[in-house]
């Protein structure tokens, strides 16, 4: 599936839900195993397969279509930790009241006031969520990579 060096000494490795076993090659001759048993429902992701796309690919509209959120992320320097980051960009498509969290973590609220906000990406898949109080509630996932990036 990957192969990890010092350079590069991470993989990604997606499990399904049940028992599951890594091989890791140390050689030609030697490997190591590992075993998982993933519970249902331990990492799902949201369900975001009624969101659609814009005709160029380049942003992703909530089913709600309340809020849409740029596809690819771009590199920024976080005001917050003085790091470059991947980010996208998440806009409220209307005059809606919309709690914005990024991995369960609040982040902000957009408004008519404040229709639009960068969302830094961690490592690794982040769940970003947009919530219209208790009438409906938009999802994105966005993959941060390893959560670096080089600033042009």
């Amino acid at each position: 599936m990957a192969t990890v060096t010092a350079d590069n000494p991470a993989a990604k490795v997606w499990l399904a839900d049940g028992d599951n076993t890594v091989v890791v090659a140390l050689s030609k001759k030697t490997a190591d195993s590992y075993a998982f048993n993933v519970q249902p429902g331990m990492c799902d992701l949201p369900d975001t397969s009624g969101n659609t796309f814009s005709a160029d690919g380049t942003l992703e509209y909530a089913a709600s279509d309340k809020s849409y959120a740029t596809v690819t992320p771009g590199c920024a320097l976080n005001p917050a930790t003085g790091l470059a980051q991947p980010y996208v960009h998440l806009v409220d498509n209307g005059n809606y009241i919309l709690n914005v969290s990024v991995n369960g973590v609040a982040l902000t609220q957009l408004s008519s006031t404040r229709p639009h906000t960068p969302v830094f990406l961690s490592a690794g898949p982040n769940v970003i969520s947009a919530a219209n109080g208790y009438v409906s509630i938009d999802y994105y996932v966005r993959d941060g990579g390893d959560g670096t990036c080089i600033l042009p």
